[in-house]
């Protein structure tokens, strides 16, 4: 089993942590003219309830 030598460093942990970024979510308009609100990519809308040009949901 593989056990590390030494101690990682503060340093050596800060710098790789680092590079953990998030970034905003990507968003799409709705295809729906009535609707037109901004969902996430291959998601049903919550506002309109449609998803691909068929009505999935009830809203």
């Amino acid at each position: 089993m593989a056990v590390p030598k030494r101690k990682t460093s503060r340093s050596n942990t800060r710098s790789r942590r680092s590079q953990w970024k998030t970034s905003a979510p990507t968003l799409v308009t709705c295809p729906n003219r009535a609707c037109g609100e901004q969902k996430l990519p291959h998601i049903v809308c919550k506002a309109c309830g449609q998803y691909d040009g068929r009505q999935v949901l009830t809203v």
